[in-house]
């Protein structure tokens, strides 16, 4: 029995249909399971809740061989140690009532870097991953750049001013990776019940892009004239703020940017193994164009 958590995510969602196709059984923990596609409903068995909740939790690891363990970034938290590490505690808990085998997670690059304590939701993922080592559970931490995806949330930006906004320089070339390809590295894992011991598994993508590149890429994709535009880091932590973070996840947000314009993602070397299909003309192509279009 294989636990998702996090199923009806941008990648929790993928990871479930990708160990449905493999005929796995899965458990998913969902707060809301009308959420969940009905042929996801009809396949899997379903624990109501949150997976922050211990009763819950405990409930869903029974009898599991192997977790995904996907935290949320809870956007209203106090703290981004009380979004990721507070948040795991019962899980992490329950992995050892429950005498759970493996956990595969989903962390951040960094670990190692002189300013890793100083990077907000990094920072927090990398404590969170800490404590699931604490309890014994054999781990493969999914350590991951920027998501691809996030330039989607920019779509009406890019869409009606022809421009997308960050804080990061826009000629720093850094590694991206597409949330279908997180999805079928944490299956892949998930499905290889013969591995045991604790380690981080970094998935970088294919390339290393900028900004300005990416924008490039968009506007050939897209036919019209796409800009990036870098903008302060006050300038960033106040829009997140005005979309409704909590004062304490926008510093976060904005740190994790800091660190990442300081080279943050950079410290592991692209090889065969960690690199993944999907290039940002493809995901631009399939997805972005449709949240354009759309």
């Amino acid at each position: 029995m294989i636990v998702v958590t996090a199923p009806t995510g941008d990648i929790g969602h993928q990871v479930v249909q990708n160990l449905l196709q493999s005929s796995a059984q899965v458990r998913v923990i969902a707060r809301d399971p009308s959420h969940l596609a009905e042929e996801v409903r009809d396949n899997v068995e379903i624990v109501k809740g949150s997976h922050g909740d211990a009763g819950v939790v405990n409930e869903a690891f029974r009898s599991a061989d192997a977790v995904f363990w996907l935290a949320p970034a809870d956007s209203k938290a106090s703290s981004v140690t009380e979004a990721y590490v507070d948040f795991t505690r019962p899980a992490a808990a329950a992995l050892k009532e429950q005498d759970v085998k493996r956990v595969v997670s989903i962390t951040a690059l960094g670990r190692g870097s002189p300013v890793a304590d100083k990077a907000g939701f990094v920072t927090g993922s990398l404590a969170m991953d800490d404590l699931i080592a604490s309890t014994g559970v054999a781990l493969r931490g999914l350590a991951m750049p920027s998501f691809m995806d996030n330039i989607a949330r920019q779509a009406v930006a890019i869409r009606n001013q022809g421009k997308f906004f960050l804080p990061i320089a826009g000629n720093l070339k850094l590694p991206s990776v597409a949330t279908r390809d997180i999805a079928a590295v944490a299956a892949r894992w998930l499905l290889d019940n013969s591995w045991t011991g604790q380690s981080e598994v970094p998935v970088l993508g294919p390339e290393d892009l900028s900004f300005n590149d990416m924008a490039e890429i968009i506007s050939e994709v897209l036919g019209i004239p796409v800009s990036y535009q870098q903008i302060g880091f006050d300038t960033y932590k106040a829009r997140l703020v005005q979309f409704g973070m909590s004062d304490a996840m926008a510093q976060g947000m904005t740190d994790m940017a800091w660190t990442k314009d300081r080279g943050l993602d950079l410290a592991v070397s692209r090889t065969p193994e960690n690199s993944t299909p999907t290039t940002f003309r493809q995901w631009c192509e399939d997805t972005l164009k449709v949240a354009i279009d759309g």
